[in-house]
């Protein structure tokens, strides 16, 4: 069975300049430059955290505070990537 890791992710949008910064473990800061509206900073989100991770933007969700700066998000890693290792 894959692993889950839990991390907390506080986002501000419409920046100039994109960034992520670890400030804890299992907590990070992100800079978007999408606007928070239609889920265009979520999902930017997502992709920042799949790059940095390593893994398919389809294992990193948000499950609380998809409306809010502050969010839980879960990564899934997968069997198949730690029958590879």
């Amino acid at each position: 069975m894959g692993e889950t890791r839990y991390i907390k992710v506080r986002v501000n949008s419409k920046a100039k300049k994109e960034f992520l910064k670890k400030e804890k473990p299992d907590h990070f800061l992100i800079s978007v430059r999408e606007p928070a509206k239609r889920n265009l900073a979520n999902i930017r989100v997502r992709e920042i955290l799949a790059d940095y991770f390593k893994l398919p933007v389809s294992e990193v969700r948000i499950i609380n505070g998809h409306h809010s700066d502050s969010k839980l998000i879960v990564l899934d890693y997968q069997e198949s990537e730690e029958a590879e290792k």
